[in-house]
């Protein structure tokens, strides 16, 4: 299964980034095999609609669920509307934030959990 954790640099080691849209980075991970890929995130620095664009993006990835610290409004529609589970309240080290996952230990969110714009 591939999921995407968002991170501050870019591997397992790099702390997990609480933001989704405007995050450093998105890991994209096997958690069978543990091999990721780490993908710049060409939105940090977007004047806006960064939450959707950064949906868009990992979707194209094909990952199933997207762990982070927070999700606003406009990427949380957008990445349920495309059936990516999120899960939230992830920090430390990314290698740590996929332990928790694959243990259950992660809430999976059904709402957004910051307001419109937070991230900038």
């Amino acid at each position: 299964m591939l999921i995407c954790v968002t991170a501050k640099g870019d591997n397992l080691e790099a702390e997990v980034d609480p933001r989704f849209g405007r995050c450093a980075y998105f890991i994209i991970v096997d958690t069978e095999s543990l091999k990721f890929k780490a993908m710049a995130n060409p939105n940090a620095v977007a004047s806006g609609g960064a939450g959707i664009q950064s949906s868009q993006l990992i979707a194209g990835e094909k990952v199933e669920a997207v762990v982070t610290g927070n999700v606003g409004p406009n990427a949380y529609q957008t990445l349920s509307s495309l059936g990516i589970k999120i899960f939230i309240g992830a920090s430390g080290l990314v290698k740590e934030a996929l332990v928790l996952y694959k243990e259950g230990k992660l809430k999976e969110t059904q709402n957004s959990t910051v307001p419109k714009d937070s991230g900038k």
